[in-house]
């Protein structure tokens, strides 16, 4: 049996089900929420010890700006209202992406969020925020350049965003859609990919622990015979 560490999970649907629902995509991304919530608390439950979630992408804000801000805004009222809980059920917030671009009272509150869950250990979730695979890759080799160290597989992952995680065990993307859109390409590498034609406000727990009890029966070569 296959023992599962890390899921990504790419939230795929909001908008579409918000608009299908009742018109309106911002309804979509806040049911999302609560997908989320629900999510956390069955990785809890199944002992994950990394959640990825792809939360705004470098090619989100290529969106109307009042979507954008809408998102920026669920986020920061969301950590301003759980962070506290968060802290005390020892989970542990981690960004992966560039923030810089990000408002600067999300920037605040981001940082105060991985400072006060810095020493959790429950589960560690990672939110991708501005996050492109292409541009992680990209900035690795820079570092390398910059630091003068020799081109490896080795040093490319300790310089990418996620030089202290685990790859992903699975990726679940829902929304119907069989795509990678730019997450996690170079750690994606040998992870089991689930495609999910749920949107993600109705993707629930027991789905969840369907692929989660499926991956832990496949057989996982990893170029080896059997």
């Amino acid at each position: 049996m296959n023992e599962i560490n890390h899921v990504a999970i790419i939230m795929d649907g909001n908008g579409r089900w918000g608009l299908k629902k009742y018109n309106s995509r911002k309804l979509g991304h806040k049911e999302g929420v609560r997908t989320i919530e629900k999510i956390i608390e069955t990785s809890l439950k199944k002992k994950i010890t990394y959640l990825t979630l792809y939360t705004f992408s470098t090619e989100n804000w290529n969106r109307p700006s009042h979507e954008v801000n809408y998102l920026f805004n669920l986020l920061f009222e969301y950590l301003n209202k759980n962070l506290n809980d968060l802290s005390k059920n020892n989970l542990k917030l981690n960004i992966i992406g560039d923030i810089k671009k990000l408002p600067l009272e999300l920037k605040k509150l981001l940082n105060k969020s991985i400072k006060l869950t810095s020493k959790n250990s429950k589960l560690q979730i990672n939110l991708a925020l501005n996050y492109g695979s292409r541009y992680e890759i990209l900035n690795s080799l820079k570092l390398i350049i910059k630091k003068k160290l020799k081109p490896s597989i080795k040093n490319i992952e300790k310089n990418l965003y996620t030089k202290n995680i685990p790859d992903p065990d699975i990726l679940i993307r829902t929304g119907n859609t069989h795509r990678l859109s730019n997450f996690l390409l170079w750690q994606l590498s040998y992870t089991e990919i689930y495609f999910v034609k749920k949107f993600w406000p109705d993707f629930t727990p027991k789905d969840y622990s369907l692929i989660i009890n499926n991956f832990k029966n496949i057989k996982r070569k990893f170029g080896k015979v059997r």
